[in-house]
C-alpha cells in the first residue's frame, strides 16, 4: 500500500470515531469553552475533546508526524507530514442544532503553509449525515464507493456556496462581493461549513464555493477533494488577514475568478 493510501485510510477511521463523539456530546447538551476572535466566533466542550482523540489517535499511528489542529498547539514533526484537523467544522451550526457540521482531517507533506504544502490525503465525515467524503492523492475523491467528479455546465447558472467572516465590519465588504456573483448564479447557498461547502463542491452538488479569510484546517481536506473530483481550488490574497478561496469545476472557476479579480 502506498503512504497516501495508508494516510487516506488512517485519516477516513479516525474522523469517523471523531464524528460519532462530535455526536454523542451533541446529545448530552454543548457547553461553551471560549471565544475566539469575536464573540460570535465560538469554542465548545466537544471541540477540544474532539480534537484531543484526533491528536491521541494520530499519534499513537504516527508518532514521527506534525499536527495542526484548531483547537491545540502547533507540532512539529520529524517525518516530513503534517496532519491539519479542524475537530467540529461548523462549530456554530453545531451548537445551535443545526445537523451541517463535519470533522476535517488532511494529511500534507512540508510545511503547515498552503502555499508550500503538497496535500497526500484528506477525509470530511458529516455524522448526522453518515457522509464520509475522501480524497488521496492521485487516487480520486470518493463518497461511499462511488467516485465524486464536479459539474462541468450550468446552464441554469452556477449554483454557488459562500461563507462571512465572524467581524461584522468585514461583512459589507461580502455582500458587495456577492452582489457582484449574483448574476452568474442560479443561487445562493450559505451552509456555515466550509469543509462541507468544499465536499459538496466536489460531489457536484454545488457549482462553486467562494470565501475570505479561511484558515488552513478549514480547508485542508476539501479542498483536495475537489481537486481530486477534477475541479480547481485558487487562493490569492494570501499575504493578506483574508486571502480568498475559490473552488469549482474549470469554468465556474475561472468566472468566479474573474469577478474577484475585478474586485481586488
Amino acid at each position: 500500500m502506498s503512504l497516501e493510501l495508508e494516510l487516506g485510510e488512517l485519516a477516513a477511521e479516525i474522523a469517523r470515531e471523531a464524528g460519532a463523539l462530535a455526536r454523542q456530546r451533541r446529545t448530552e447538551g454543548v457547553h461553551l469553552a471560549a471565544t475566539k476572535s469575536t464573540l460570535a466566533d465560538i469554542v465548545t466542550d466537544a471541540d477540544r475533546e474532539v480534537e484531543s482523540l484526533i491528536r491521541e489517535r494520530l499519534r499513537s499511528a504516527r508518532p514521527d508526524d506534525g499536527f495542526l489542529g484548531e483547537e491545540s498547539d502547533a507540532q512539529e514533526g520529524a517525518s516530513g507530514i503534517t496532519w491539519v484537523v479542524d475537530p467540529i467544522d461548523g462549530t456554530v451550526n453545531y451548537a445551535y442544532g443545526i445537523p451541517a457540521y463535519n470533522v476535517s482531517i488532511a494529511a500534507v507533506r512540508g510545511t503547515p503553509l498552503p502555499e508550500s504544502w503538497e496535500s497526500l490525503a484528506g477525509a470530511v465525515f458529516a455524522p448526522v449525515f453518515d457522509e464520509l467524503f475522501t480524497a488521496v492523492r492521485g487516487e480520486g475523491a470518493w463518497l461511499d464507493g462511488q467516485q465524486l467528479r464536479v459539474t462541468t455546465e450550468t446552464p441554469a447558472g452556477a449554483l454557488l456556496a459562500t461563507g462571512f467572516g465572524y467581524d461584522p465590519s468585514t461583512h459589507d465588504g461580502d455582500l458587495a462581493l456577492v452582489r457582484r456573483v449574483m448574476p452568474i448564479a442560479r443561487d445562493l447557498r450559505r451552509m456555515g461549513s466550509a469543509a462541507l461547502d468544499l465536499a459538496y463542491v466536489a460531489a457536484g452538488r454545488l457549482d462553486g464555493y467562494f470565501e475570505r479569510g479561511l484558515k488552513p484546517w478549514d480547508f485542508a481536506a476539501g479542498a483536495l477533494l475537489v481537486t481530486e473530483a477534477g475541479g480547481v481550488v485558487t487562493r490569492t490574497d494570501v499575504d493578506s488577514a483574508r486571502p480568498m478561496l475559490i473552488a469549482g469545476g474549470a469554468a465556474v472557476h475561472q468566472r468566479l475568478a474573474a469577478i474577484v479579480e475585478d474586485e481586488q
